[in-house]
């Protein structure tokens, strides 16, 4: 008698982005009419989202441009599926599913999928490896509340910035790059998406975990000296986390460093590390004396990142409950 292979679906979430040129402005109202992105009640933060999504479209298309017209985040997000599909399948019968918070296929649609699929327990697992209210908290939040009456278990990765094997496989990555640099040339800035400071104030974990993230690469590598965290794509007039990307750079340039840029909050390449790293950035490290700007690829499907993924899905289930840092599960409970 064959042994039973438990029925999984796992929802790897991410944020998605646009994939025409037509699709920007519609994938910004989206997001700035999540109330975990703007805070206001309707029909105020509708209103404003109408507003900000017209005057940012022109903007954000020349970006999405520099990528082709589309972004390609989803794309890379299927690849990772498949390989922690792949993986999963030697101990489970299993399908992944990718989600994406703000643009197509999103939560309303995958449902319909998974219920085809009728599993038995529903493992959700974000592709933000450090938990913010605004990212994992608001995918979770859409997802969970679609998904009532379902007669499936979901179980929640909620966060792995201290997993071990995610921590290796940036060691790994940025072990490789620092073997060709003579220590004390160079600073490592571990560059991350920033918030408004009054998340922070709120209670939200996001900067602790980046911040504890970093330092546990940090302490694994020997040929470093020298690193800063620091914090991009500040948008509006409110006050950001900091120090900011662009303040290290010119920073680092005073100080005679090259630079090494990891994209520590992101795990998939789009805008913010094709283009804000890439071009922009690079351009600003160039323009104030930097001698090497190096940036340090998004894990992707590195193996081990796909491997440290399954082995955190088959802990949860393993351990039939969420799994992650307790303050970050509060937050959706």
């Amino acid at each position: 008698m064959s042994e039973h292979r438990q029925r999984i679906a796992v929802i790897l979430f991410n944020l998605g982005g646009p994939d025409s040129l037509q699709a920007v402005r519609p994938f910004l109202f989206n997001l700035f009419n999540d109330p975990a992105i703007i805070g206001l009640p309707n029909p105020w933060r509708w209103l404003l989202a109408q507003l900000i999504s017209r005057r940012r479209e022109k903007t954000a298309q020349a970006i999405y441009r520099q990528m082709g017209g589309r972004s390609p985040i989803l794309d890379l997000v299927r690849e990772q599926a498949t390989a922690l599909q792949a993986d999963l399948t030697r101990d489970f019968d299993v399908r992944v599913f990718p989600c994406m918070r703000y643009w197509h296929p999103r939560a309303t649609e995958i449902l319909e999928n998974v219920d085809r699929f009728d599993p038995e327990t529903v493992v959700l697992l974000p592709l933000y490896p450090q938990f913010s209210t605004t990212t994992t908290g608001s995918s979770f939040r859409e997802w969970l509340a679609l998904e009532k009456d379902r007669r499936w278990k979901s179980l929640k990765v909620i966060s792995y910035h201290d997993d071990e094997g995610f921590i290796a496989c940036h060691r790994e990555m940025i072990g490789a790059c620092l073997r060709d640099l003579s220590p004390g040339s160079f600073r490592l800035l571990f560059s991350a998406h920033g918030l408004p400071e009054k998340i922070i104030a709120a209670g939200d974990p996001y900067q602790r975990q980046i911040e504890e993230c970093a330092a546990a690469i940090a302490a694994g590598l020997t040929n470093l000296d020298d690193w800063r965290v620091c914090y991009q794509s500040r948008v509006g007039p409110m006050r950001w986390i900091g120090p900011s990307t662009e303040e290290e750079i010119r920073r680092a340039a005073e100080e005679g460093k090259d630079i090494v840029v990891v994209p520590i909050a992101f795990v998939s390449e789009h805008s913010e590390t094709l283009v804000e790293l890439d071009v922009e950035y690079r351009e600003i490290a160039e323009a104030a004396g930097v001698g090497r700007y190096i940036r340090i690829p998004a894990l992707g499907t590195r193996p081990c990142f796909i491997a440290a993924l399954a082995a955190l899905v088959r802990r949860a289930i393993a351990a039939g409950q969420d799994i992650g840092t307790d303050d970050a599960i509060m937050e959706i409970r």
